[in-house]
C-alpha cells in the first residue's frame, strides 16, 4: 500500500509541475504586421533636356511584357510589344506617323511617393508589334486573332484597330507591401462586336481591371551625373473581354510593365 501511494503521488506531482511549465509558456508571434516605409519623392514630366526637375521616359531600357498559360501544356506562352508609350491618345491622335521613333511625347504621368491620389499615367501599345520571337506567329495568327494588320516600314500606326490604351482612374496604398493599388480602365477595339461598335463610331472597348504598382527610388547610377528611377505595373485581364477567340492561349493574360526615366 504504501509503495502503491508513493507511486501515485509522485505521479500527480509530475503532473502539475508539467501543468505549470505550460501555463508559464508564451506564445511567440511568428509574423508582425507589415510596417511601411516610404518617402516623399515627387516625379514630374518634362522634354527639356538637363532640367534635373523633368523626368523622361528611358524606352530603350522599358519594356512591355505579356504572358499566358499555353493550353494544354505546362509553359507559358510570352511575348514583349516593341512600339509603346506613355501618353492619353484622344481620337484626334489615332493615326498613322512617318518616324520610326516615339510619335507622341511620353509626358501623361506623374508620380507621388506618399499622396498616390496626385499619381496618374496613361499609356499605350501597338498591338501589331507584339513580338514572341517567331516571325510566322507574330505575322501571322498573332495579327488575325487581334484583328490588326502588319507592320509597316518607317511608320508608327497609332490608329484605333492597333491601339490598346491604359489610364488610371484611382491609385492608392498597398496595405500589404510599399507598393499601391491601381484602378486602371483598359480599352481596345480587339474583336468584340467589332463591327457594331465601328458602325456606331466606337473605337474601342473599356474594361476596368486591378493593378499593383511598384515603384524603384531615385537614385544615382555609378559614374554617372544623373538620377534614375523606376516603376513597375502588373494587371490581368480576360481575352473573352475583348472577343479574342485563340485555341492556343487561355482566358487570362498577364502584362508586366517596366518603365525606367532618367534627368537627363
Amino acid at each position: 500500500m504504501l509503495l502503491i501511494m508513493l507511486v501515485l503521488f509522485s505521479g500527480l506531482g509530475y503532473v502539475i509541475s508539467c501543468t505549470r511549465d505550460n501555463e508559464s509558456i508564451v506564445p511567440i508571434q511568428i509574423t508582425q504586421p507589415f510596417a511601411p516605409s516610404r518617402g516623399n519623392h515627387v516625379h514630374l514630366a518634362g522634354l527639356t533636356a538637363a532640367d534635373t526637375n523633368q523626368w523622361k521616359l528611358d524606352k530603350v531600357h522599358s519594356s512591355v511584357l505579356w504572358s499566358g498559360a499555353y493550353i494544354g501544356a505546362a509553359g507559358l506562352l510570352t511575348g514583349r510589344f516593341n512600339q509603346f508609350g506613355m501618353h492619353d491618345v484622344t481620337p484626334d491622335k489615332m493615326q498613322r506617323y512617318s518616324t520610326t521613333g516615339q510619335p507622341l511625347p511620353d509626358t501623361s504621368w506623374a508620380f507621388y511617393e506618399s499622396d498616390p491620389s496626385k499619381t496618374y499615367f496613361n499609356g499605350y501599345v501597338q498591338i501589331n508589334t507584339s513580338n514572341t520571337g517567331e516571325p510566322g506567329r507574330d505575322t501571322g495568327c498573332n495579327i488575325s486573332t487581334t484583328g490588326t494588320v502588319k507592320i509597316a516600314q518607317g511608320t508608327q500606326n497609332l490608329t484605333d484597330t492597333n491601339l490598346a490604351q491604359i489610364k488610371s482612374t484611382k491609385v492608392e496604398f498597398d496595405p500589404e507591401s510599399n507598393g499601391y493599388i491601381v484602378h486602371l480602365n483598359l480599352s481596345w477595339l480587339g474583336h468584340l462586336n467589332r463591327d457594331s461598335l465601328l458602325a456606331l463610331g466606337q473605337t474601342t472597348h473599356t474594361e476596368e481591371v486591378l493593378g499593383k504598382l511598384a515603384y524603384v527610388p531615385q537614385a544615382v547610377p555609378e559614374g554617372k551625373n544623373y538620377s534614375v528611377f523606376g516603376l513597375q505595373l502588373t494587371f490581368q485581364f480576360d481575352k473573352s473581354d475583348f472577343g479574342i477567340k485563340s485555341t492556343s492561349i487561355g482566358d487570362n493574360i498577364s502584362i508586366e510593365c517596366n518603365m525606367n526615366f532618367n534627368n537627363k
